[in-house]
């Protein structure tokens, strides 16, 4: 249903007026979307109910056959690139954004359950709190065929707009839990035997020379600190060679090259 808007302050934009992600997860038990891929993903998955969509008049007459494909009976709130980005409070310039629902997720227990046989590769991040590195992760972990992403309490929030326009819409497909700390995550792998590799950029085992067994879970630290000392005593310590004068790699490529081993392994 098209909506055309003429002014910033339209109720029915309250949802995307400055757009701070905490606020709209309190407010609308909801989260934004932005850009048309991650528009098209929400879409596609139906995972998360569509609330409503904001376009810019460009935006609308570009998206025609993906607007067709949307239920009559959600809002689309059409206006001019002015009025988003007043609204806003920047400059949108994909000229997408869409309200989704929040549901309820699974616990990290429920979602080893569903996999409690079976080889299985996971991706478990820990502490870690910057919104592109985490959507770079799950984008990696989408396309090197990780079966789903577990992250501790003290990671961002997946669902948060710029973790979804960096995962280009992944982690509004690929299964995730969120919750817990990193002693309690290895713990209930260990409890479903999962083999967990810990990523270090020093001290460990060399990637390319070491097979990943049927069921792995490949942990990731922070940018800087990295995994905590206690946590990679109770797991395998697994290193990616580096030139002479680097000493570490950005996490999400580490993570990408951990995968694309595993990948690699089992389809040989």
């Amino acid at each position: 249903m098209i909506v055309r808007v003429a002014a910033a302050d339209d109720p029915r934009l309250a949802p995307y007026r400055i757009l701070r992600d905490n606020q709209v997860a309190r407010d609308t038990d909801g989260f934004i979307v932005e850009g048309a891929i991650a528009l098209e993903r929400l879409i596609e998955t139906q995972r998360f109910p569509l609330v409503s969509v904001f376009l810019s008049e460009t935006a609308a007459e570009r998206l025609a056959p993906l607007i067709a494909r949307i239920d009559a009976s959600i809002p689309i709130h059409v206006g001019t690139q002015a009025a988003m980005d007043e609204v806003t409070g920047f400059h949108i310039h994909r000229g997408v954004l869409a309200l989704a629902r929040r549901q309820a997720m699974p616990t990290s227990a429920e979602l080893l359950a569903r996999h409690a046989n079976g080889p299985l590769t996971l991706l478990v991040v820990i502490g870690l709190s910057n919104h592109d590195n985490v959507g770079a992760c799950f984008r990696n972990a989408a396309a090197l065929g990780a079966d789903a992403v577990l992250l501790d309490a003290s990671s961002c929030d997946p669902l948060y707009r710029k973790a979804i326009r960096v995962s280009s819409g992944a982690s509004l497909s690929l299964p995730f839990a969120h919750g817990g700390t990193g002693e309690e995550l290895i713990s209930l792998l260990t409890a479903h035997a999962i083999e967990c590799w810990a990523l270090t950029p020093s001290g460990g085992a060399i990637l390319a020379k070491t097979k990943p067994p049927a069921r792995l879970a490949l942990l990731l630290g922070a940018e800087g600190p990295g995994l905590p000392e206690a946590l990679m005593q109770r797991c395998r310590r697994v290193s990616i060679p580096m030139a002479a004068g680097m000493d570490s790699l950005n996490v999400a490529t580490a993570g990408a090259i951990a995968l694309a081993h595993v990948m690699a392994s089992r389809a040989g």
